[in-house]
C-alpha cells in the first residue's frame, strides 16, 4: 500500500527514521502517528488476530505486521528488525519486555544506536510501577487534577487528553526527537522512560511556577484562570450553545463589556473577587439572550477574546479553521485535525488512506528487514506471524 508519493516522504523531516512501535493503547498510537506524519517509517508490530489485536484508531500512515512475540520465534524476529531500526516504541508494563528477552540491556547491545523508548503510565520505577492505570490515575498523582474543577464540587478529569495524550504520547515523540537529535552527535542511542504522571506534571509547570503570583492562592474554582472569575467563564447562547470568554487584560475587558452593551462606570471594578459571582449572573443572563452566531457577530471583530465554543462537527467548517485548513479528510471522508505544528521546508505529508489492517503488510515488511522469502513462510508455518486479509474485513 503507497502510503505518501516517494517526493513527499523524502521531503519530510523525518525522512528515512526507521520506526518499530509495539501496539498498545491509545498513547503510544499517537506517538506512532506523530512520527510518521512526519515522515518516518513506523511499522506497528500488532499480536495476531486470534489474540484480540489492539484496536487503533491513530495508525494513518503505518504498516501493520502481525507478529507474536510469545512464540521465541516470534521474539526472535522483533529482535532481530531491532537490529536495524532506529526507535522502537515500547507501551508495555515494567518487565514485560524483559521477560520476553528484548529488554534494553539486549537490544542495546546488539544495536548501540536504537533509541528505546519505553511508554507508561507511572515510569520504570517507583512502587507504582507494575501497577494498572488509566488517564484519571496519572493525573491524580501528578496534582494536576487536584486543580481542575468547579468551586464546591469534587475535581474531574477533562476526557483522557491530559495524561495520555499530552503528558504520555507527545511527550514520548518529543523525547525521540530530542534522542534523535542528539544520536547524531555521539552516534549512539538511548531509553527513553516516559511517564505520563511526570510528562503531564511538566506541561503544569506553570501551576508550580505561578504559585508566588497568587493565581492559585484561593480554593479549586474560585481562582482567576479556573472558572471563578466571569471574565473567564463560559456562558451559554439562546441556542443551546456555548461562549467561551478570556477576556483577562483590562483593554480586552473593555470590549467584553462593550460587547454585552453594558457600561464599565456602572460594574464593580474587574477584579474586585467578591463581587464576581454577580457579575457571572449577570453575564449569564446576557449571553442567554442571543444565538451563538449573533455572539459571533458581536466579536469577532474584536479584541475582547469571545470565542465560540465550537463541536467536534462544526470546528472543520469554521472559516477561521477553513482558511489555515487545519482539519483533513482522508479516502473514506473522515474528519481529523492536520498534523501541528507547520513547518515551511519540510511539513507533515500525512497519509490520506485508511489506517492498515492487521497483519496487513506482514510480508512486505519483513522484506525490508531483511528476511527472505523462505524465513518468512517458515514464520508463517511456526504460527509466529500473520498475514492480514483486508477484503475479509471490508
Amino acid at each position: 500500500m503507497c502510503l505518501r508519493s516517494p517526493a513527499a516522504a523524502v521531503a519530510m523531516a523525518l525522512s528515512g527514521v526507521r520506526v518499530l512501535e509495539l501496539a498498545g493503547l491509545a498513547p503510544a498510537p499517537l506517538c506512532g502517528m506523530i512520527l510518521a506524519d512526519f515522515g518516518a517509517q513506523v511499522v506497528r508490530i500488532d499480536r495476531l488476530s486470534r489474540s484480540g489485536g489492539a484496536v487503533d484508531v491513530q495508525g494513518r500512515g503505518k504498516r501493520s505486521l502481525a507478529l507474536d512475540l510469545k512464540r521465541p520465534q516470534g521474539a526472535a524476529a522483533l529482535r532481530r528488525m531491532c537490529g536495524t531500526a532506529d526507535v522502537l516504541i515500547e507501551p508495555f508494563r515494567h518487565g514485560v519486555m524483559e521477560k520476553l528477552g528484548l529488554g534494553p540491556d539486549i537490544l542495546l547491545q546488539e544495536n548501540p544506536r536504537l533509541i528505546y523508548a519505553r511508554l507508561t503510565g507511572f515510569g520504570q520505577t517507583g512502587i507504582y510501577a507494575k501497577s494498572a492505570g488509566h488517564d484519571i490515575n496519572y493525573l491524580a498523582l501528578s496534582g494536576v487534577l487536584s486543580k481542575l474543577g468547579r468551586k464546591d464540587e469534587n475535581p474531574y478529569a477533562p476526557g483522557n487528553v491530559l495524561a495520555d495524550f499530552a503528558g504520555g504520547g507527545v511527550m514520548c515523540a518529543m523525547g525521540i526527537i530530542i534522542a534523535l537529535f542528539e544520536r547524531v552527535k555521539s552516534g549512539r542511542g538511548q531509553v527513553i522512560d516516559a511517564s505520563m504522571v511526570e510528562g503531564v506534571a511538566y506541561l503544569s509547570s506553570f501551576l508550580w511556577k505561578s504559585q508566588k503570583l497568587g493565581l492559585w492562592s484561593k480554593p479549586r474554582g474560585e481562582n482567576l484562570l479556573d472558572s471563578g472569575a466571569p471574565f473567564y467563564e463560559i456562558y451559554k447562547t439562546s441556542d443551546g450553545k456555548f461562549m467561551a470568554v478570556g477576556a483577562i487584560e483590562p483593554q480586552f475587558y473593555d470590549q467584553l463589556i462593550k460587547g454585552l452593551g453594558l457600561d464599565s462606570d456602572e460594574l464593580p471594578s474587574q477584579m474586585s473577587t467578591s463581587d464576581w459571582p454577580e457579575m457571572k449572573k449577570k453575564f449569564a443572563s446576557i449571553f442567554a439572550q442571543k444565538t451563538q452566531a449573533e455572539w459571533c457577530s458581536v466579536f469577532d471583530s474584536t479584541d475582547a477574546c469571545v470565542t465560540p465554543v465550537l463541536s467536534l462537527d462544526d470546528v472543520a467548517s469554521h472559516q477561521h479553521n477553513k482558511q489555515r485548513s487545519s482539519f483533513i479528510k482522508n479516502d473514506q471522508g473522515e474528519i481529523s485535525p492536520r498534523p501541528a505544528p507547520l513547518l515551511t521546508r519540510t511539513p507533515a505529508i500525512p497519509s490520506s488512506e485508511r489506517d492498515p489492517f492487521i497483519g496487513e503488510h506482514t510480508e512486505e515488511i519483513l522484506l525490508d528487514y531483511g528476511f527472505t522469502k523462505q524465513e518468512i513462510a517458515k514464520l508463517y508455518s511456526e504460527k509466529a506471524v500473520e498475514f492480514g486479509n483486508p477484503k475479509a474485513n471490508l
